[in-house]
């Protein structure tokens, strides 16, 4: 068995980023094990421009962001083994891997990230109702599909969920030929990005119906039809509101759920909200030594906030191998009110940076961070979106007030 003194599982954005991070912190001894044949994770199909202007301060498409953050390792000694498929971990960093070239094998890290993306939810997990016939896909699969492989899933196209996959899909799919009939959405509010609204629907004039969701699909062998009915404020269908659209195809953009697995089995606190890991400002989880990035952590909002968050893991991994990462007293920091989750979920006493991410649109607003009954920090702001992960910055002296652990919530702003 070999030992390892940092590896990394994942090569997408936040699996490169932190391997960077970790190799100018002084590291020398990093692996990265990917599953797919390539790196770039999820960046390699999204064909479209959009990505890159936080961190390189230009407009990129996915496969280039891809390369570029696999051209910023070309001058290090990092290893990267492609086709390299992730089986387990214990809680002594022992990882079990398996792969055509090397076969099944254990590696013994002294440290692990574990950068391995998300997955989407699927139709059994929202328990539509219909036929089980061909033409019901992910919208991250039909995008593989049709920009990976050349594959196009339909002509006539209904999607689920308005997420920025979604909207993405609803563009990509109106370009390639395909009559998009609608957009459908189970909230009162869309869950994609703005600009996603305005330049894959508004442009191309596809319908968006917010409080709708799909009750029925129709087909033998492949779809034919799906009905669309308007839900209530407890998200039930009404009745005598449906409306049938004759489809060969239906696109679920209806969540992604953090791939943590691995982690969870070896013993990882993961948060009910986020569906990721619990971790401190330097992203490490409950584990000792183990960390998280990426949307294995929490589903981000641009990969620029992946790559940055990448930065921060890696570094905090190559404190921990140095030996220089402080560990003093802490506090644990919670969501109220109409916050949704916040991370990071503990902080040293340290300067450090929470992001925290609404359940519903507000309007002049503020943002209160409280100790017990105790308000440390007020921020206004005069507008909030489920869609858009949101920060507050805090400080050593700051933390050093707190009576209590944290809790952060919007109110009102008065």
């Amino acid at each position: 068995m070999k030992t390892v003194d940092l590896v990394i599982v994942g090569a997408g954005a936040g699996g490169l980023s932190a391997a960077l991070a970790a190799w100018n912190a002084g590291i020398r001894d990093i692996l990265i094990l990917e599953k797919e044949n390539d790196t770039g994770g999820i960046l390699n199909q999204c064909i479209h421009t959009g990505f890159g202007l936080h961190t390189f301060k230009e407009e990129l498409s996915g496969p280039e962001y891809a390369e570029r953050c696999a051209m910023m390792l070309k001058d290090t000694d990092v290893n990267i083994q492609c086709g390299t498929m992730v089986l387990s971990m214990t809680k002594d960093k022992i990882l079990t891997c398996s792969s055509a070239e090397h076969g099944l094998e254990k590696i013994q890290a002294r440290a692990v990230v574990f950068a391995s993306g998300c997955r989407e939810r699927s139709r059994g997990a929202i328990q539509i109702p219909g036929s089980r016939c061909a033409g019901i896909l992910t919208a991250g699969t039909a995008q593989r599909y049709l920009n990976i492989d050349g594959w196009m899933c339909g002509k006539r196209v209904l999607i689920l969920g308005s997420g920025d996959i979604g909207l993405i899909m609803a563009r990509r799919m109106t370009l390639e030929g395909a009559k998009v009939v609608a957009v459908a959405e189970l909230m009162p509010y869309s869950n994609g990005l703005p600009r996603n609204i305005k330049q894959c629907l508004d442009d191309f004039g596809i319908p968006l119906y917010l409080s709708h969701t799909i009750t029925q699909i129709e087909g033998k062998h492949r779809v034919s039809a799906a009905v669309l009915s308007q839900v209530d404020e407890h998200l039930q269908p009404i009745k005598n509101t449906e409306k049938r659209f004759e489809v060969d195809a239906v696109l679920l953009s209806v969540g992604l759920i953090p791939e943590n697995t691995i982690l969870e089995e070896a013993g990882a606190l993961i948060h009910p909200k986020t569906r990721g890991p619990v971790v401190d400002e330097q992203c490490m989880t409950s584990l000792d030594g183990v960390f998280a990035c990426g949307n294995s952590l929490h589903v981000h909002d641009l990969v620029d906030f992946v790559y940055a968050e990448g930065q921060r893991c890696g570094q905090g991994a190559a404190a921990y191998l140095t030996q220089s990462l402080k560990q003093e007293k802490c506090v644990q920091v919670g969501a109220a009110g109409n916050v949704s989750y916040v991370l990071p979920q503990i902080l040293h006493f340290c300067d450090a940076k929470l992001f925290f991410r609404v359940k519903t649109p507000m309007k002049n607003c503020a943002v209160v961070l409280k100790s017990g009954t105790k308000e440390l920090k007020k921020m206004k702001k005069i507008s909030l979106l489920p869609s858009v992960m949101e920060e507050i910055t805090v400080t050593k002296e700051l933390l050093e007030q707190c009576e209590d652990d944290l809790t952060l919530e919007v109110t009102s702003w008065n």
